[in-house]
């Protein structure tokens, strides 16, 4: 059994790794819990958001999987609850794991996020994928909604643009950046972060030049614009309550003025059986964002980054993540230069960073965001899915670079900086770590 921790996307790592974790240690899994209790407070549980059967039947030659723990007696046996470091390798699963459920038979492994190395074998690693490409699809209403988006948006223009919007208040306070709003956003924003006893004291302009920050509405609409998409581009804007308002949204909406949304483009009867629930919320974005023409994100968190997967398993689809890093010093000088001199930049720094096939090294980066174990070198693409593209322009002037290094808390596996005998169970816990559950869908 697992118990997942955070939002749909976080969630989502969580249910495939506990596949994978059973396949390690020969066990039958039970449906996952799914965490309805974090920041999201979503009452949904698995059988909501997912198609169960398809969960079972997909993947019953890997793993055998159950709906509940088959009573003993006529009693449910309480499971030994534990919870194991983050990027526990399948060693680590044997050592750790396995006595336990030998004695125990019933075991949960509580918080299951990142619990499983980044680096396995590669049978392992193409489970993952039967997991997370196959065997987790949406339930009907789930699907039938999100095409019916996704057709709307088609309706409007053949193709379209999707952007991920990260931009709510807990989250840019947790940040500790400064988006240019004065003395008024300093006071709002650090009034929020003061809930958070273990942040350590902001350095906004430090956050910023190491990329840390998420680009602000104005910046991705700049950033898409010194691209080559034009004014005429239909964008689909999948975010939360953003901080500003619409205030923050004009610099935006005054670049690409075509701006739709779920609530724009379905009635609130229509979304009425969703409203209630962000993860069910959040599932019509991830549909509607995967089946867009060009994906784009002002983040780096869990949805851009299983997005950002999925995309390249099913053809390398346009995908594109702000190089933060570089842009940082072009928005701060950016009124010095002329349009196209800093139009010209974007496209250098961008290179490496717009979803291509060999952007990353073998080995590097996150899984979920770069499945390479799963995908064939010299693949046309799955399912119907092709490598479309809004401007020619960019799919002549973007070639294939390898992107900058990028360190990620996500990348350590646990045990390979860890000294034997030492567990880091606490310091991969910790407090910083239950905050980001917030933030990083």
């Amino acid at each position: 059994m697992i118990a997942t921790s955070g939002g749909l996307n976080q969630q989502r790592t969580g249910i495939i790794d506990a596949v994978v974790a059973a396949r390690i240690l020969n066990a039958t899994l039970v449906i996952p819990k799914l965490d309805q209790k974090s920041f999201w407070k979503d009452a949904s549980d698995f059988a909501d958001i997912f198609d169960v059967e398809s969960f079972i039947s997909s993947l019953s030659n890997d793993v055998k999987i159950i709906r509940q723990v088959p009573d003993r007696n006529g009693k449910t046996p309480y499971p030994y609850k534990m919870r194991i470091p983050r990027k526990c390798t399948a060693k680590c699963y044997e050592n750790r794991v396995l006595p336990a459920l030998l004695k125990k038979h019933v075991v949960q492994l509580t918080k299951f996020d990142y619990r499983v190395s980044n680096r396995l074998e590669t049978n392992l690693q193409k489970l993952r994928c039967r997991v997370n490409y196959h065997a987790l699809q949406f339930t009907d209403p789930i699907l039938k909604m999100g095409e019916m988006l996704v057709q709307r948006m088609r309706a409007k223009s053949g193709r379209f643009i999707a952007l991920h919007l990260r931009f709510e208040p807990d989250m840019l306070a947790f940040s500790g950046c400064y988006f240019g709003g004065g003395e008024i956003e300093r006071r709002e924003l650090g009034a929020i972060r003061k809930r958070w006893k273990t942040l350590h004291a902001s350095n906004p302009d430090r956050e910023r030049r190491h990329g840390k920050c998420p680009l602000t509405p104005e910046e991705v609409g700049l950033m898409l614009r010194a691209l080559g998409f034009g004014k005429d581009v239909h964008i689909y804007v999948a975010s939360g309550e953003v901080y500003g308002g619409e205030e923050t949204l004009a610099p935006l909406k005054a670049l690409f003025p075509n701006f739709h949304s779920k609530e724009t483009l379905a009635s609130k009867e229509e979304l009425a059986p969703f409203l209630s629930f962000s993860s069910r919320m959040a599932a019509l974005d991830y549909i509607v964002c995967d089946k867009s023409d060009v994906f784009v994100t002002n983040n780096n968190g869990n949805m851009a980054r299983m997005l950002a997967g999925r995309r390249r398993y099913f053809g390398h689809k346009r995908t594109i993540r702000p190089n933060a890093k570089k842009l940082y010093s072009l928005f701060l000088n950016r009124t010095s230069m002329s349009w196209e001199t800093f139009s010209s930049k974007v496209q250098t720094f961008q290179k490496g960073f717009m979803g291509e096939p060999n952007e990353i090294k073998p080995g590097r980066g996150e899984f979920h965001e770069h499945p390479m174990d799963c995908i064939c070198a010299k693949t046309k693409g799955r399912s119907g899915h092709s490598k479309p593209h809004l401007s020619n322009r960019i799919g002549e002037a973007m070639e294939k670079h390898a992107s900058d290094g990028e360190f990620d808390w996500r990348d350590l596996d646990y045990g390979e900086n860890t000294p034997l005998g030492r567990d880091s169970s606490n310091e991969t816990d910790s407090d910083m770590h239950e905050l980001e559950d917030m933030v990083s869908d």
